[in-house]
């Protein structure tokens, strides 16, 4: 099992920036890639972005391209989303995922096979 666990989230205003952090425990050496999901109130879970343990490679959602970036401390099984120039309609949930199976299905929420509770962000105009 790994235990995902989120911090960072807040109430800002629009073009302010957040910093989120993820930290994994237990068996992460079982999974190769970590993710950000996010829901807004009344809509379906949707993809922010993703990276992998053991290579570069980070994808990203079209709305959020150029303005988040994803990372991760390998020493510390941490996976950071830095969230810059907010928008009101950034407001949602942040859920931190991992990924256990190869299905390669990264922007699909419900290829991922662990979640975290989840951090709210709020973000006024």
């Amino acid at each position: 099992q790994v235990q995902l666990v989120e911090s960072g989230g807040g109430l800002v205003q629009a073009g302010a920036s957040l910093r989120l952090s993820c930290a994994a425990s237990g068996r992460t050496d079982s999974t190769y890639l970590m993710g950000w999901i996010r829901q807004a109130p009344g809509k379906e879970r949707e993809f922010v972005a993703a990276c992998f343990w053991r290579a570069r490679s980070t994808y990203y959602a079209d709305s959020v391209k150029g303005r988040f970036t994803i990372s991760r401390d390998n020493a510390k099984n941490t996976v950071y989303l830095q969230m810059n120039s907010l928008k009101p309609e950034d407001t949602a949930v942040y859920y931190c995922a991992a990924k256990e199976r190869y299905t390669g299905l990264y922007y699909s929420p419900p290829a991922y096979d662990y979640w975290g509770q989840g951090t709210q962000v709020t973000v006024s105009s």
